[in-house]
């Protein structure tokens, strides 16, 4: 395959494996035969696809396709080799278009049977779900797949668009309509106002500036039908702290449902760099720490949905079974809850900060923040460890990172690995006892500049600064809860364990005061707002979930 990097080319082995006759007669009990005539299309781009296909006789052509309908050649298989990638472990719509070069017989190995063939068969189901993964990263990088997001690159809500993409590892490719006159010409079809995007699907559907649900359907995503199935466990939240008690509870057997409303990682996603999270000693990106636990918890079934939205917890049966109202109409049924919310970005109090969200003014730092600030002068806000990986991955493109914090210096909110890291990169000013006192631009043009004042001094300094990061805390994202008798703090933090205890209700350690409701990260009143504390206490209350249920009748 000709791969846009060279890390991946140089994997292309590990991506399209050939089997031994041997690892195809292991496979055959989770398989049935299929064939398809010369010219058949066996799968195509924005379908859902119909799980794993291995070759026994015959070839294959796999071509990415678009939304405009351009087509890219990827690799022709051949016997021996399988075609699926990452989003067929829970049956999502294809990426790709695979078509019989010749006569084909195949064995179709549909996503429960896959899931079931990766854990039973465990070495061949680590090369199987290493291709699986490679390959969705050979298509991010491509660009040549997924929907078409078009309109001024740097606009407002296609960043948001492509922000959304990118955080759920979805494939996407930008068309700046300036330099494509079919993109264009689509724009003026539809009536796009000036920088509003337009987004058009693997199956050709066209959406003008839609909101991240709506995409998500139209890209396969999220579904919109009912469901009245009851689930052993319902997780709200898809942080650390949630995706490990994804993975445990379901490979433990029990029937887990995940939902969040944004995107897989939570706020650990957004982190440049972690390096003090045990085992991975040269560090990894929230995201890629997200993903791989994002995958993990698909291979042992458990169900996502995003962007899904909980709107309200009804615990009138608690006890029998729990109910999660969603934003968009719909209820999920469980016979427990894990509440892994996290919290919401905090926002200083400063004037006409809303105005500039997202036209200048980010809560986090990836790639594509880093491109829009390479070689400008930038300011961020905030002191604690997300602020100083932030700081240090943006020093390595901004000409100079401006880091303002209240206190007098990091001491009281910062690792010292980070402190000493900030110490040394030349380009990154710390500026202690300041405080961001005025944003000023307009709506067209976003953030022209801000000013600050320091406590030592009386004038306010004016920068002439176009991008703004704010790391200053959050808030527990509990609002969701009200009505539904679980305790919270005086901050609005779940409380749980002996801080809850009463006459009727002895609950455990990460158990909130109603019966098989539990919290877990973030979102706990007491919790260490740690990645690895996060992910220790997602498995910890896997075990306590499985002593409520036992104690369930059924």
């Amino acid at each position: 395959m000709p791969d846009p990097t060279d890390t991946l080319a140089s994997r292309s082995h590990q991506m399209f494996p050939v089997l031994a006759e041997a690892d195809i007669a292991r496979l055959r009990r989770f398989a049935h035969p299929v064939g398809f005539p010369n010219g058949a299309r066996l799968f195509a781009a924005g379908e859902r696809g119909a799980g794993m296909f291995v070759i026994t006789e015959g070839e294959v052509a796999i071509t990415q396709r678009d939304g405009l309908g351009r087509v890219v050649p990827i690799v022709t298989q051949g016997p021996g080799q399988f075609m699926a990638e990452v989003g067929q472990l829970s049956g999502r719509p294809s990426l790709v278009d695979g078509h019989a070069l010749s006569n084909v017989e195949a064995l179709l190995i549909p996503p429960e049977q896959l899931r079931a063939l990766i854990i039973a068969e465990a070495d061949l189901g680590e090369r199987i779900t290493r291709a699986l993964i490679l390959r969705r990263v050979a298509l991010i990088e491509s660009g040549a797949s997924g929907p078409v997001l078009i309109g001024e690159p740097d606009a407002p809500d296609l960043l948001r668009l492509q922000q959304f993409l990118r955080r759920n590892g979805m494939p996407h490719h930008v068309v700046n309509a300036a330099d494509d006159e079919e993109a264009a010409a689509l724009l003026v079809q539809h009536g796009a106002a000036p920088c509003e995007p337009l987004v058009v699907c693997a199956d050709g559907a066209v959406l003008l500036n839609p909101d991240e649900p709506t995409l998500a359907r139209c890209i396969g995503m999220l579904d919109a039908r009912e469901r009245d199935e009851l689930f052993d466990l319902l997780i709200v939240g898809a942080g650390p702290a949630g995706l490990a008690a994804a993975v445990y509870a379901a490979s433990e057997g029990l029937k887990v449902a995940v939902l969040d409303c944004r995107h897989f990682g939570g706020q650990a996603g957004a982190s440049a760099r972690i390096e003090n999270f045990l085992g991975f000693p040269t560090g990894i990106s929230g995201q890629a720490l997200a993903g791989r636990a994002y995958v993990q918890a698909q291979k042992f079934g458990a169900e996502i949905m995003i962007p899904a939205e909980a709107a309200s917890l009804d615990c009138s049966q608690a006890g029998r079974e729990l109910q999660v109202k969603l934003r968009d109409g719909r209820r999920l049924r469980g016979r427990s809850v894990i509440i892994a919310s996290g919290a919401r970005y905090r926002r200083p109090d400063v004037p006409r900060l809303p105005e500039f969200e997202g036209r200048g003014i980010s809560f986090w730092a990836s790639a594509v923040e880093a491109r829009l600030c390479a070689g400008a002068e930038v300011a961020l806000v905030g002191g604690g460890n997300s602020a100083g990986q932030a700081a240090v991955y943006l020093a390595q493109h901004a000409k100079h990172v401006h880091m303002l914090i209240r206190g007098p210096d990091l001491s009281a909110s910062m690792s010292q690995y980070l402190i000493d890291r900030i110490r040394a990169q030349p380009n990154i000013e710390l500026r202690a006892r300041t405080k961001l006192t005025r944003l000023d631009g307009s709506s067209t043009d976003g953030l022209r500049s801000l000013a600050w004042r320091c406590s030592n001094e009386a004038a306010e300094e004016t920068r002439d600064i176009h991008h703004l990061f704010l790391f200053v805390g959050a808030d527990p994202e509990t609002a969701w809860l009200e009505g539904c008798g679980v305790t919270l703090d005086k901050n609005g933090f779940v409380m749980t364990g002996a801080d809850v205890t009463t006459l009727t209700h002895r609950p455990t350690a990460l158990e909130a005061s109603v019966p098989g409701v539990f919290a877990v990260g973030d979102v706990r009143a007491g919790s260490v707002k740690r990645v690895g504390g996060a992910i220790g206490e997602g498995a910890a209350a896997v075990a306590m979930v499985h002593q409520f249920l036992s104690r369930l009748p059924r």
